[in-house]
């Protein structure tokens, strides 16, 4: 991960073509320009900034932190909610927009997605998503966001308007950032540039499958890691002590050390250590490690979190399910075990939102996968919440985003329908105030090739 641009990467295709002999380099030029061409930028124009009020009026309006508000105004001014009601005073000024008979939101939150780090998964050059090496807690999500995915688009078009960016990588991978999905720069995207500090947790337990290495092999593999995660904190707080030992002038200034510099406010308990853990084993050992560094912890994954009940809420963890649409682990799993986990997390008490499963193609269905944990026992002002403010509140910014309250952020969208069901369509989004433009390549895709079928149903003459 570095600051740069996704797209194109001149360096890999000048030294590609240094390599082939004269004449095949033209034709190695183009097809690196059609593999990166269709992905360099989408068409849609950032919003511009609110310069004047608008009022949604009518709609039925779902605050999130309260209950629905039937034939509801939603007034907003300088990108900020105004006044939520059923009685709100307009102003002459105040532009109107009937809703009537539609549902108004606030803007969904993927807790958990590559989106803005990866754009084609098996196109290498479009990914940019994790550094070389185990120990890289200094690697930042958001200096390398691609503000002009052709995936941020698609992903507004269900009403997810922020998400959580995660790098990958193994051990400790980096910061995600949280953003706001409208914007040139991911300067201007940026919500909390750095919303915790990602570790991936080694497997515990060696698995018999094709193709992996044997069980004695992957424990020595996962006794390397943690030893290597054990000595990185080690050595941060070592550099920790040296540094307010320097400013104390008792000794010189260490030699400045980024990778230690970034775990500095997890060690201090400013910044969550989010660990991905899936397992009931690795779960356990996450939580004990972060007990013995004394460290705030989000679980991230949590499949067998639910097992783990207890031990999560006297430790005060919250959990971001990586996903619901996903198969169960084991094969004595009960089929809907993934469909079920939000429901079962509610009944035993467990503070969760629900994420998205990393991938930022699938980012799009976020509301359907608290759509079918309402299927399976979760009630729907729950799921709701579950990608809205339990999200904002986890990481920290549920002053701005996660419900329809007067001094957050004008981020919401309108739709036909229950936003978690797949007929309703979103009609109208706002980011902070600006009203975003809903069209998207698959959009346009769409339109192209039903004008194509309509053409062929016209009798020939």
């Amino acid at each position: 991960m570095n600051n740069v641009p996704l797209l194109p990467k001149r360096p890999m295709a000048a030294a590609l073509a240094r390599r082939l002999p004269r004449r095949f380099a033209f034709v190695a030029l183009l097809c690196l320009g059609l593999a990166a061409g269709p992905a360099t930028a989408s068409q849609e124009i950032p919003g511009a900034p609110q310069d004047h009020p608008i009022a949604l009026v009518g709609g039925v309006i779902y605050p999130v932190s309260g209950p629905p508000i039937e034939n509801g105004v939603l007034l907003c001014a300088g990108g900020k909610i105004v006044a939520v009601g059923r009685d709100v005073p307009l102003a002459d000024n105040v532009e109107r927009i009937d809703v009537a008979g539609q549902h108004v939101y606030p803007g969904l939150i993927d807790a958990y997605t590559e989106l803005g780090l990866t754009e084609i998964p098996m196109v290498r050059a479009t990914n940019d998503d994790a550094e070389t090496g185990r120990i890289n807690p200094n690697a930042k999500a958001q200096v390398v966001l691609n503000p002009d995915s052709e995936l941020i688009p698609v992903a507004r078009s269900t009403g997810v308007l922020s998400v959580l960016s995660v790098p990958d990588g193994n051990l400790l991978s980096g910061a995600s950032a949280l953003i706001q999905l409208d914007g040139w720069t991911w300067e201007e995207m940026t919500i909390k540039p750095v919303a915790g500090i990602h570790l991936r947790w080694s497997r515990m337990a060696p698995v018999n499958r094709w193709r992996q290495a044997k069980p004695s092999e992957q424990v020595k593999v996962r006794d390397r890691e943690l030893a290597e995660l054990r000595q990185a904190f080690e050595s941060a707080r070592s550099y920790a002590t040296a540094c307010r030992a320097s400013a104390e002038g008792k000794c010189p200034p260490p030699d400045f050390d980024a990778r230690w510099q970034a775990l500095l406010p997890v060690l201090e308990g400013k910044l969550p250590l989010v660990i991905e853990a899936d397992e009931i084993r690795q779960i356990q050992a996450a939580l004990a490690f972060a007990e013995r560094q004394r460290v705030k912890v989000i679980l991230l994954g949590g499949y067998d979190a639910a097992e783990c009940a207890d031990l999560l809420k006297r430790l005060d963890v919250p959990v971001v399910l990586g996903g619901v649409h996903r198969l169960p682990r084991r094969r004595d799993d009960a089929y809907d075990a993934p469909f079920t986990l939000p429901a079962r997390l509610q009944e035993l008490g467990v503070r969760y939102c629900i994420g998205g499963a990393d991938r930022p193609s699938m980012v799009r269905n976020l509301p359907y996968q608290a759509g079918t944990a309402v299927a399976y026992g979760l009630p729907p002002e729950e799921a709701l919440r579950a990608i809205t403010l339990s999200p904002a509140q986890i990481f920290g910014v549920a002053d701005r985003l996660g419900s329809l309250d007067a001094g957050k952020d004008a981020t919401l969208f309108v739709s036909t329908g229950d936003a978690l069901e797949t007929p309703s369509k979103v009609t109208l989004a706002f980011i902070a105030g600006r009203r975003i433009d809903l069209n998207n390549r698959q959009r346009r895709l769409w339109e192209k090739y039903k004008e194509k079928y309509r053409r062929q149903a016209k009798p020939s003459h």
